[in-house]
């Protein structure tokens, strides 16, 4: 987490609002980053924790919930990390092992939140809990890698726990599949800058930028959405519902005679992964 990062700014927002709050980032960010010097920013606290970690987990709820006097009425989760777009291997070649990291560091340690929260009965009824997404578990979006696929079990966490959570305890759960942001995560997706030139023509109001996002997070944690759960909310410009803009049209027919070599050709020799 750094100034950079959605999360930063959904704390600050939040302690705008009124919110007390805890921060967490796994041991080695904590020793190594910027979150120190958000909680000093905030008034508040810095608990390590690694979000795979269920006994980190246990940890991480129970010294909030003693630091903040009682149960916790939202939680965010802002996590997503790929080795194999980190090595560059692609989604054709896959080493299965980073695969395993990426879905647990990305989406299952979201369900790892939401079990550890429920036996400790942590948050309270009514209590929300976000995590951010991307419209790459919908749609096929070159050089996105197994990102993808984390972000795609990742809101299926959200409809599957939400069921459950809402019926027990009346506890929200959506998704925010946010527009390309830049952070320290997206900036690993291969061909990102163009991925955000193209979303920015494509969205009828822009792309979203990372504080906007807060603000949007602040008011599912907030009881104006008391009754909205399972959700996959697209924060993004209205991106997700476009097929051409006219912007995007344009610039397409800048380059429409000149030869770009991405036709429907077989790859040549030593281009077996010119598609990912």
């Amino acid at each position: 987490m750094n100034p950079d990062s959605i999360a930063w700014k959904v704390a600050e927002k939040a302690h705008e609002a009124g919110a007390t709050l805890t921060l967490t980032n796994t041991p080695v960010a904590v020793r190594m980053g910027e979150t120190n010097g958000l909680a000093e920013k905030l008034n508040t606290i810095v608990i390590a924790a690694d979000a795979t970690n269920v006994e980190d987990l246990n940890n991480l709820f129970l010294k909030s919930m003693e630091y903040l006097g009682g149960k916790i009425d939202f939680v965010l989760h802002s996590i997503g990390m790929s080795p194999n777009v980190r090595k560059e291997r692609h989604y054709s070649d896959l080493d299965y092992n980073y695969l395993d990291k990426t879905l647990d560091v990305s989406a299952i340690s979201f369900h790892k939140v939401m079990q550890t929260a429920r036996k400790l009965d942590a948050i309270n009824e009514w209590g929300s809990v976000v995590a951010l997404s991307y419209v790459a578990a919908q749609r096929t979006f070159y050089g996105y890698n197994d990102m993808a696929d984390a972000k795609a079990l990742l809101e299926s966490f959200a409809r599957s726990f939400g069921y459950i959570y809402g019926r027990e305890r009346h506890v929200r759960v959506n998704t925010i599949s946010q527009s390309p942001t830049i952070t320290t995560a997206g900036n690993g997706v291969k061909g990102f800058d163009r991925l955000l030139d193209f979303a920015e023509r494509m969205s009828p109001l822009g792309n979203a930028t990372a504080e906007e996002c807060a603000d949007y997070t602040i008011t599912l944690f907030s009881d104006l959405t008391r009754k909205v759960t399972m959700q996959n909310l697209f924060h993004d410009g209205g991106f997700s519902n476009m097929g051409m803009s006219l912007q995007a049209l344009q610039q397409y027919e800048k380059g429409l005679h000149k030869d770009c070599n991405c036709g429907d050709e077989i790859p040549a020799d030593g281009e077996e992964h010119l598609y990912d």
